[in-house]
């Protein structure tokens, strides 16, 4: 029993340190931050030719075979992208927007992955093969 006084102002001290560390953590607490969600980024709507593909329908636009695509260079201004074409085993020329490559055949329009060819009224696809795809 002489030891009652030791082991009370021990648990004592150690609820003042515990309260003592509390008290400080509440005073020198950092201001809360508000949490931003991340910004919400436009999705783009699927092609509709894609999903005709995956449930059996065809796409809207002919490919055309007896050309190729060899490279693009696409600008903010749609009229001043070029497509480089090779049509019927000839070497490949730099071909504007709305330019003919051959006659008869004009550029519509340069994506990043394929051009739009009108041939007669009729829109056809070229895309550009896979090795320059990956470039």
């Amino acid at each position: 029993m002489k030891r009652w006084p030791l082991i009370t102002s021990f648990v004592l001290f150690i609820a003042l340190c515990v309260s003592a560390a509390y008290w400080a953590m509440q005073l020198f607490k950092p201001p809360v931050r508000s949490v931003a969600a991340p910004p919400q980024t436009a999705q783009t709507a699927p092609k509709l030719d894609a999903a005709a593909a995956l449930l059996g329908g065809h796409s809207t636009s002919d490919v055309a075979g007896n050309y190729q695509l060899r490279g693009v260079v696409v600008s903010s201004n749609p009229a001043d992208s070029v497509a480089i074409l090779a049509a019927n085993g000839k070497p490949a020329r730099a071909i504007r927007t709305h330019a003919e490559a051959m006659p008869g055949v004009t550029v519509e329009e340069v994506h990043s992955r394929y051009v739009l060819l009108s041939e007669g009224g009729v829109i056809k696809r070229v895309e550009l093969p896979e090795i320059a795809k990956r470039r």
